[in-house]
């Protein structure tokens, strides 16, 4: 088929989901202004990732940036773990070979220096400037309240700590204000864990780190029209005619030093929460697929159920007919496993000979699987918020 009518069958997708997300909703009166916005702001930010050639340039120095920070952390972490820091087909200085992947102390360990470098830059001041100006961009253009857009901007660096910006007005937001606010928390990744995905798929993807950044920009005008057509506003919220302040920190550090040694011991936590997190569902998993195949064979697996689910969606994203398998069982494992094992098991598909996707397909399920959205996240979004 002609890679025109997959483009029109993405095109598509984009509005179906969107109905689907107003049929299934309230249907009560929606804001014309919002959603034409959000769908504008969308298309826009699209139209500079893909086809501006000096804001493509800006993502691959972003990009060039995010793999320098993540080279960095791994000095640290190989002082610390020696070769099992190493990952595949890499060595030491003096020949020591790599033992292979181990995520727990290739991966996770990233987590904590990026948390710490996000932290130096919240006391610097750079962090809150910047979202405060993704804020009035969103405040201005999708008519959203201040709370909405001050979360909305914050949710493009860090995950649910960004209900720490609105806190004080959290117990008078609408129902609307509050499903907006966990649809973007869902529908982006937090700073602090990209470097995960980066060692997830540069090697089959070098400018992952960029579209990253561009995934979760693009993810916050598409999680309003969801979030807007599926409830729509109607009361008059608190913050409508005005932007709290950008500001995360609840205790401000004593200094430089002090802030990047507490951003990385919240790394810590957050990386032993992940680890957890694998742990747990993993197990269980494994606990259903043995219940599936005593109740119904071998071939049946929770993975491949949700990949059946799923091959619609797989469909609509615009990806060609023999991989919608393949890339339904990666977009199901998300729901399940988390979007790290999501993201590796792409990387890992995609190192075979032939690779079962094209490029194209990569960067659409690198855009798809982005966001925060699994069983353990609505354990962690209510004990969050």
């Amino acid at each position: 088929m002609d890679e025109g009518i997959f483009r029109l069958i993405s095109l598509s997708g984009f509005f179906l989901v969107a109905f689907i997300a107003w049929i299934t909703g309230s249907r009560q009166k929606i804001n014309t202004k919002t959603i034409v916005g959000s769908m504008a702001l969308a298309w826009v930010l699209g139209a500079l990732t893909f086809w501006v050639s000096w804001s493509r340039s800006a993502l691959q120095w972003v990009n060039g940036v995010l793999v320098a920070i993540l080279t960095a952390s791994q000095k640290g972490t190989l002082f610390l773990f020696g070769p099992l820091a190493l990952g595949p087909r890499q060595a030491l200085p003096d020949g020591t070979p790599s033992i292979g992947f181990v995520l727990a102390f290739q991966v996770l360990p990233s987590v904590i220096f990026f948390s710490a470098v996000i932290s130096g830059l919240y006391y610097l001041g750079i962090m809150q400037t910047v979202v405060r100006f993704f804020a009035r961009i969103f405040y201005r253009l999708l008519a959203l309240s201040g709370a909405e857009s001050l979360s909305a901007a914050a949710n493009i660096f860090v995950g649910i700590e960004s209900g720490l910006t609105i806190q004080p007005f959290l117990k008078n937001i609408s129902r609307s204000e509050l499903l907006t606010l966990m649809t973007c928390m869902m529908a982006t990744v937090a700073s602090t864990v990209m470097g995960i995905y980066i060692i997830a798929l540069r090697d089959i993807f070098p400018q992952i780190a960029g579209h990253l950044i561009s995934a979760s920009l693009i993810s916050i005008p598409c999680a309003v029209i969801a979030s807007k057509l599926s409830l729509p506003e109607q009361k008059i919220p608190e913050t409508l005619e005005k932007l709290p302040q950008a500001d995360t920190d609840t205790e401000k550090s004593s200094n430089f030093m002090a802030a990047l040694l507490t951003g990385g011991s919240q790394g810590v936590k957050m990386a032993v929460g992940i680890a957890t997190v694998l742990i747990v569902v993993l197990g269980l998993e494994a606990l259903v697929d043995l219940a599936l195949a005593e109740s119904f064979g071998q071939n049946i697996s929770a993975q491949t159920l949700l990949g059946w689910l799923t091959v619609p969606f797989s469909a609509l994203l615009g990806l060609r007919p023999e991989e919608w398998q393949l890339a339904g069982q990666i977009l199901g494992s998300r729901f399940i496993e988390t979007e790290v094992s999501a993201y590796f098991a792409l990387a890992q598909a995609q190192i075979a000979d032939p690779a079962p996707f094209t490029q194209r397909s990569v960067t659409i399920l690198t855009y798809a699987l982005c966001g925060f959205v699994h069983l353990a996240s609505m354990g962690i979004f209510i004990g969050g918020l």
